[in-house]
């Protein structure tokens, strides 16, 4: 099996799964989701209201119970959903994060071109990892969203001078600008849009949206060093899951890191 079994991944960097949950099971999931933003929110009020379209972490202890937190894992590991976390990852694919994508307070606050591991690389670093590392986001919206709009092929190739001078800002230019090689994903409720974090992309905000990335990544000391423990179920809670391998895999990677 190739590195990108998955075709339309392999071309474009992300691929779309319409329909993948119905809508019994989104408002399931949706109650969990829910009861996390609201907690999060809560005591994260100042944040919240000043610029912040993201939280994260939404499988630790902090913002849920633990019935509600199994829910969570056992929506993760899902056979319904590895299945395509395999075929996009075939390879030791493990469990990086979840996170959970809102709409800022301000209307009026930009959205921005960005590839996900420009916060911590160097323009250079970045270019250099491309197509090495999987560090990929399954996004599932709650309810219907303008979406995401996407560079295609930008998972293993380089910006264009246009694209680089709009994502870092040089030239006088912005983040907010148009790029003429952007292709915008709306996505309805239950959908799944799979797509590369180092990938050229941007989230479209509008229609109150709400939508759960889980992030699966290579198996890599690397990647995963910053995952946070109480993030993770026991391994003894492993075994209720239908697909538990991606959880496995990160719990077998932290605790050889551990033991250096």
């Amino acid at each position: 099996m190739g590195k990108y079994p998955n075709l339309e991944y392999a071309e474009k960097g992300f691929a779309i799964f319409r329909e993948l949950y119905d809508s019994n099971e989104i408002a399931q999931i949706g109650k969990v989701i829910k009861c996390f933003h609201k907690s999060w929110i809560t005591k994260n009020k100042e944040f919240y209201n000043q610029n912040a379209i993201n939280s994260a972490y939404l499988t630790g202890r902090e913002h849920l119970d633990e019935i509600r937190r199994q829910t969570l894992f056992k929506f993760i590991t899902s056979t319904r959903l590895m299945e395509v976390v395999h075929s996009i990852i075939p390879e030791q694919a493990a469990f990086m994060n979840t996170q959970l994508f809102f709409d800022p307070v301000n209307h009026q606050q930009n959205n921005y071109w960005h590839r996900d591991h420009q916060y911590h690389l160097s323009p250079k670093q970045q270019r250099e990892v491309l197509d090495k590392d999987n560090v990929i986001h399954f996004r599932i919206p709650l309810k219907p969203e303008r979406g995401v709009e996407l560079v295609p092929g930008t998972h293993k190739r380089w910006d264009t001078g246009e694209e680089l001078e709009i994502r870092l800002e040089e030239n006088a230019r912005h983040n907010h600008e148009a790029l003429s090689s952007g292709v915008e994903v709306s996505l309805g409720a239950g959908d799944l849009l799979v797509f590369s974090g180092t990938m050229i992309h941007r989230g479209l905000y509008g229609r109150d949206r709400l939508a759960l990335d889980i992030i699966f990544c290579d198996s890599k000391p690397h990647l995963l060093e910053f995952v946070r423990l109480d993030c993770l179920p026991s391994e003894q809670e492993l075994s209720s899951y239908e697909d538990s391998s991606a959880l496995a895999n990160t719990i077998e990677v932290l605790r050889k890191l551990s033991e250096k």
